[in-house]
């Protein structure tokens, strides 16, 4: 049975990674994973992740995959064996002196994608050093990929959905060099996702047909003397994206999402043990979202009866991204992508005043208007992320159709929320 493994950046994408299907979550340690920039989980309160992923029968991953010199090494000695203890399953590493100490500790190793391993060879010299499973590398094709798992002596993993970069399996310096940030320690700021000018000093005009794909002009070239690649703050040319004058702009650093939703058959079939899910630094309604949607495509295809769902794709389009692709999977990707093309967006409307089992209802105070036939999402470090319309509203046991800012209200929910969880409306964004 393959794993569905969903990030987790807090307690609240956690918990709705474990209330929508994951059989596993990975999450970041303060210090050795590679989103230093968004939430992570630290020591103190690891045991209790663990504690949580464990009554649910799910596994937990925990990041050490950053470069790590001697210094971080040292310290990491002292941490793994609490790493351990505290009841992670694994740790996902990317340095072979991690895998050492990870040996002699006892605990298991999951190498990074950031290893960038890409042959079978590499499989069988990992087994050999005591990896227990390899996340491949993101530029293989789906057939390399399905050769790699039917001879491997290891779990395979794969990415199947979210962000993509440009760089290497995510081996990247352009943060380091702009910023002096080190993306492969963290850090990384992504500047790759700006819109970018691409400027040929010898007057050339370099045409890049950006939405059609075929990238550069069969006769011009990037290489060579005289060719730039500058930040650019001004919108792209709207018609054929290429500036006469400064050559052209756009956001030509910047890939497309992955999203395999419309494959999950081709997957299944390749023999790959675990299928990820990018997005340490999502909200939970983004982690609730796209592991319930997975988790129901994946479930489709085990009965039998494999059939798509339009709105699969529609919810998968509702939470951020960047447009969608299929990666190297079947070819090389071309696509670019500006900003988020989410089709909704989130508003704070209010909070959890009060919860009332019996009824399953919640008293909300709003600082927003919430209608009847909303949807809402109601967050928070225990409830997860919950998705649903408002089918009733009531005030003092009288139904309501609207409330205002500054009423409190009642409404049914389908399962328990906390005082103090974040009720936010989704609406449609303007394009």
């Amino acid at each position: 049975m393959v794993e569905l493994l969903s990030p987790a950046r807090d307690f609240a994408a956690l918990e709705s990674a474990l209330n929508n299907g994951a059989n596993a979550v990975y999450i970041g340690l303060d210090g050795y994973n590679m989103r230093a920039h968004a939430a992570n989980f630290s020591m103190e309160n690891l045991n209790q992740a663990a504690e949580r992923c464990h009554h649910h029968r799910v596994k937990l991953y925990v990041c050490t995959n950053t470069v790590m010199r001697n210094k971080d090494i040292e310290h990491l000695k002292t941490v793994l064996p609490e790493i351990k203890s505290a009841g992670a399953d694994a740790i996902i590493a990317s340095d072979l002196g991690v895998l050492k100490i990870a040996r002699d500790v006892g605990i298991d190793v999951h190498l990074s994608v950031q290893a960038n391993v890409s042959n079978s060879e590499s499989l069988k010299l990992l087994h050999e050093l005591g990896v227990k499973r390899v996340v491949l590398s993101r530029e293989l094709h789906l057939d390399d990929v399905m050769v790699m798992a039917e001879d491997s002596p290891l779990e395979v993993e794969v990415f199947i959905h979210g962000a993509m970069c440009l760089a290497i399996s995510g081996r990247c310096f352009l943060s380091s060099y702009l910023y002096q940030k080190n993306a492969n320690c963290g850090e990384c700021l992504q500047p790759c996702r700006k819109e970018w000018k691409l400027v040929s000093d010898d007057g050339d005009v370099l045409s890049i047909e950006l939405a059609g794909n075929k990238g550069l002009d069969e006769n011009k070239s990037l290489e060579g003397d005289g060719a730039s690649l500058n930040e650019s703050n001004s919108p792209c040319d709207s018609k054929g994206r290429v500036d006469k004058i400064n050559g052209f702009k756009g956001h030509i650093l910047s890939p497309r999402d992955l999203c395999m939703i419309e494959h999950i058959p081709q997957l299944m079939e390749a023999g790959i043990s675990s299928f990820k899910i990018e997005g340490r630094a999502r909200p939970a309604d983004y982690v609730a979202t796209v592991t319930r949607v997975y988790r129901e495509a994946i479930d489709s295809y085990q009965s039998g009866g494999w059939k798509f769902q339009d709105q699969w794709l529609d919810d998968l389009k509702k939470v951020y991204n960047r447009g969608f692709d299929t990666g190297f999977y079947f070819q090389t990707p071309y696509q670019t992508s500006s900003y988020n093309q989410a089709t909704h967006t989130k508003q704070d409307v209010g909070e959890v005043v009060n919860y009332y089992s019996q009824v399953n209802a919640a008293e909300i105070r709003l600082w927003n208007p919430l209608k009847v036939g909303d949807e809402i999402i109601v967050q928070g470090p225990t409830t997860g992320s919950i998705i649903q319309r408002v089918e009733s509203m009531q005030i003092d046991h009288r139904d309501i159709f609207e409330a205002q800012k500054g009423q409190n209200v009642g409404i049914l929910l389908t399962r328990k929320v906390r005082p103090g969880d974040i009720i936010y409306r989704r609406i449609i964004r303007d394009k």
